[in-house]
C-alpha cells in the first residue's frame, strides 16, 4: 500500500488535500494552548484560543497560504522575583489550522485572556456548464494556452455558459 489516500484514478488534482491532511495531522499533536471551534451560523465559524498571561503585543495572527498561524511570545519578566512555586511558566506556542480555499479571515479580539478569530466562509454560487462536444477529429489541441496531442480517437469538448434565463 502506498500510503496515499487519493489512490483512485476518479481523484483527479487531490495532491493539494493530501498535503493539507499531512500539514494538520503534524500540527494537531500539541495540547496548548486550549481552544475551541464553534459554527456561528451557516457562513461563520469562530476559534477561541485561551492565552490567559497573554497581551496583544504577545500575539501575532498571520495567514500563511491556506493556514491560519497563530503565534505567541510572552517576555520573561521573573528577573527580581523569587517564587516560591512557579506554575504559570511563560510560554511560546505556534498554533496552525488548516484552511479551506474560500475561507476568509474576519475580526480577531482579545478579551479576558481569550483570542477569539472570526472566519468567513462565503456560500458558493451555484454554477452549471454545459460542456459542447463538436464534431470532426482534431489530432492537435490547445488547452490553457497549451498545444496538447488530442487522442484521434476522441473529439475536444469546449465550454460554455449557460444562461440564467
Amino acid at each position: 500500500m502506498s500510503g496515499r489516500l487519493f489512490t483512485s484514478p476518479m481523484f483527479l488534482g487531490f495532491d493539494h488535500l493530501e498535503q493539507m491532511l499531512e500539514r494538520a495531522a503534524k500540527t494537531a499533536s500539541d495540547g496548548y494552548p486550549p481552544y475551541n471551534i464553534e459554527q456561528l451560523n451557516q457562513t461563520t465559524l469562530r476559534i477561541t484560543l485561551a492565552v490567559a498571561g497573554f497581551v496583544m503585543d504577545d500575539l501575532q495572527i498571520t495567514q500563511e497560504d491556506n493556514q491560519l498561524v497563530v503565534r505567541g511570545r510572552q517576555t520573561d519578566d521573573s528577573q527580581g522575583r523569587i517564587f516560591l512555586h512557579r506554575g504559570i511558566a511563560a510560554r511560546q506556542f505556534q498554533k496552525a489550522f488548516v484552511l479551506a480555499e474560500n475561507i476568509e479571515i474576519g475580526d480577531a479580539w482579545l478579551d479576558n485572556g481569550l483570542l477569539h478569530i472570526d472566519l468567513l466562509r462565503p456560500q458558493p454560487e451555484v454554477r452549471v456548464k454545459r460542456i459542447e462536444i463538436s464534431q470532426g477529429r482534431r489530432d492537435r489541441g490547445a488547452v490553457g494556452g497549451t498545444q496538447i496531442d488530442m487522442p484521434k480517437t476522441r473529439n475536444p469538448k469546449m465550454v460554455r455558459e449557460i444562461d440564467d434565463q
